[in-house]
């Protein structure tokens, strides 16, 4: 039996998006299940082929397999990924190479790579790796960043309950890649909102893993036009898909962290359009 699964996201246009019910909404972009013990679970998206997936070694290494929708014969011979880890901690093989990820560590990987592995460390406090995958021209090098060195800035204020730390894993400074844009916001205690004032780009997809997330805890996430709004509601270690017509933020019942990707046109962190509080519908 397989230790790899996946299943498949189409397009969905803002019309069509404006009259879905709840269940609908949440067939078509929201992703639960990442992370079941000894598997590998992808979702292959149909916005900029964006792949989000989760891999969660118990006891053997998990390997990386060629999918049907990459049509090719490793998974990375057209393609980039990134790993970040966010259980225990673990280790990703690239090529015969091991590299130990901590908890919050990533890795990226580069196009033209044969084989990816992963495990954990500890199988009782198993790693669980949180994936990304986007279609590459250019072969870029494997790097580790660690949380500690990631980019980090400061925003928000507890007035608006919106006071943040946002570390940048994947920006033009730093680590080159084709399309991935990659980060993590993680809520200070008492704040509970996520990019607000809100955003579009359309250039650009963008999927949120929402986490450390307390069980009995929510996040209400909305998406849709700025003037036709909707929302999910998203439990620990869930993912929203965000179309790149679409708003993204969110707001908790507490205070969470979760890690945004973005594929698309560009790696310009700061390309967005904003929305204005009162256009929001």
């Amino acid at each position: 039996m397989s230790h790899l699964d996946y299943t498949s996201r189409y397009a969905i246009d803002p019309q069509a998006a404006s009259a879905m019910a709840t269940d609908e909404l949440r067939s078509h972009f929201h992703i639960g299940g990442l992370f079941q013990p000894g598997r590998i679970s992808l979702t292959y998206t149909h916005y900029d082929r964006m792949i989000v997936g989760g891999a969660m070694p118990v006891g053997d290494r998990l390997d990386l397999a060629a999918i049907k929708p990459t049509g090719t014969a490793n998974f990375l011979d057209r393609r980039e990924l990134v790993a970040v880890n966010i259980g225990g901690p673990g280790t990703v093989r690239v090529d015969g190479a091991d590299h130990a990820l901590g908890t919050r560590d990533m890795i990226y990987v580069g196009m033209g790579t044969e084989t990816v592995g992963f495990s954990s460390a500890v199988p009782d406090s198993p790693a669980r790796f949180y994936l990304l995958s986007a279609p590459a021209h250019h072969a870029h090098p494997t790097g580790v960043i660690r949380i500690g060195d990631a980019k980090r800035l400061e925003l928000g204020d507890r007035k608006t309950s919106n006071e943040r730390s946002i570390f940048q894993f994947i920006h033009p400074e730093g680590v080159k890649t084709c399309q991935l844009v990659v980060g993590m916001t993680q809520l200070a205690e008492g704040s509970v909102w996520n990019t607000m004032p809100c955003h579009v780009h359309d250039r650009r997809m963008e999927a949120y893993l929402y986490f450390d997330l307390p069980e009995t805890a929510r996040v209400f996430h909305f998406l849709g036009e700025p003037d036709e709004t909707r929302h999910l509601v998203m439990a620990n270690e869930e993912v929203a898909l965000s179309p790149p017509w679409s708003i993204h933020s969110g707001a908790g019942t507490s205070n969470y962290a979760f890690i945004w990707a973005m594929a698309g046109d560009n790696v310009d962190y700061t390309d967005m359009d904003a929305v204005p509080l009162d256009s929001l519908r």
